[in-house]
């Protein structure tokens, strides 16, 4: 995705390797400047530039038999420094643990980053580990999760209209569709403060926000396990999932 032009004063070099850092995302280990070029749009020299620095500077480590950058150890820390220094964390996590255990049900709580919605914290209720795993940093795509439709559904008007618009430009498949259901998710946040979505197979999920502090939220979702269909019994858990949003809110507030 070729990168904006910057609306601010912005230190360009760091801008783009920020762009760069993004890059890579599970599955994607290994990337060489052409493949780092294609995903940002930049051109290849400045790539070349820029991830020599950010190997120098300890973000990337050079595979010299690939060609190829990875991610090094101390993008690792910085996340777990956000995940420990966190207070509204530590509010939330032992809150969705307890609604977890419960109900028997995963719980999740993200936020978006451009077109994605990436997990803070993740709890498990199926401790089978050959199922699906869900973890903290994890990527969803905002289009197809009641995550990202609850997100969506929260921002002012213009700036749903930014996202969409913005999401149909990635082509993104079956489009008219997906739209369809988005619009349906914001109707129903407006009317009931939750919305559904069955992204994968037998995973489905329900979802609503919750506000942090300093004027920011987050969305909050309950999901099944694999084996469980909560569209079944949708309303039984509905309000389940907005107390715990509102447990969250008054813990954060004192």
């Amino acid at each position: 995705m070729e990168l904006s032009q910057p609306t601010s004063k912005l230190n360009r070099s760091l801008e783009r390797g920020m762009e760069i850092l993004r890059c890579f995302k599970p599955g994607m280990n290994l990337l060489g400047n052409s493949e780092i070029a294609e995903r940002t749009g930049l051109p290849p020299s400045t790539i070349s530039r820029l991830t020599q620095t950010l190997v120098q500077a300890g973000f990337l480590e050079h595979d010299k038999q690939r060609a190829a950058y990875r991610l090094a150890p101390t993008v690792l820390s910085l996340g777990h420094a956000y995940k420990t220094s966190s207070y509204e964390l530590k509010i939330a996590e032992p809150l969705m643990r307890k609604a977890s255990e419960k109900h028997k049900l995963n719980v999740g709580l993200a936020v978006a980053d451009r077109l994605d919605m990436v997990y803070l914290e993740s709890v498990r209720y199926n401790k089978n580990v050959a199922l699906r795993v869900v973890a903290a940093g994890q990527r969803v795509p905002m289009e197809r999760t009641s995550l990202g439709m609850a997100w969506i559904a929260r921002l002012d008007p213009r700036s749903q209209a930014n996202i969409l618009h913005d999401l149909q430009k990635q082509k993104v498949k079956n489009w008219g569709a997906i739209e369809t259901e988005i619009r349906q998710a914001i109707a129903s946040i407006e009317k009931k403060s939750y919305c559904q979505a069955s992204w994968l197979p037998e995973i489905s999920a329900i979802s609503t926000t919750v506000n942090l502090s300093q004027g920011r939220f987050a969305s909050l979702n309950f999901s099944s396990p694999a084996q469980g269909n909560l569209n079944a019994v949708l309303e039984d858990y509905s309000c389940h999932l907005l107390d715990l949003r509102d447990s969250i809110e008054s813990e954060i507030q004192k």
